[in-house]
């Protein structure tokens, strides 16, 4: 039902990747992407979203790279989720101001009875991701 997005795994895999690095130790989005057979420009992409959203700091040049920034015991997965994928939204119904988009994203809006229960569930979903840090989900086995 509730599953990862590709983007969101290459975040988690970059971020690991450099949790175990010693600290002030650069990171290139090849370096990443070669050591796990993550696509290039989604890594690339994911590195310059953290780094757009302070969890890491890129570095120019040659020998450039990325860091962590940030305490990943301080960074929680809904954090890191609204930054690369945006607000966490369960159903069609809760894209756009809980009502039916342009593009038609709710055909039963106005009788829809369970409204109320899915926006219930998805505060209930993104509580659970505030309690998650990036430092101890990627420490888990």
């Amino acid at each position: 039902m509730n599953k990862l997005n590709r983007k969101l795994e290459y975040s988690l895999i970059a971020l690991k990747h450099m949790s175990l690095k010693t600290p002030g130790e650069l990171t290139t989005a090849k370096e990443v992407s070669d050591s796990y057979q993550a696509p290039f420009d989604a890594t690339a992409k994911v590195m310059q979203i953290m780094a757009g959203h302070g969890l890491l700091r890129s570095e120019q040049g040659a020998s450039g790279g990325y860091q962590i920034t940030r305490d990943l015991s301080k960074v929680n997965l809904h954090e890191l989720i609204e930054a690369i994928q945006g607000p966490t939204k369960i159903a069609k119904c809760l894209q756009h101001n809980h009502g039916a988009s342009e593009d038609g994203a709710c055909d039963i809006q106005k009788s829809c009875n369970i409204i109320s229960p899915v926006v219930n569930l998805n505060n209930k979903l993104n509580e659970f991701y505030k309690s998650l840090s990036i430092r101890d989900l990627l420490a888990r086995n």
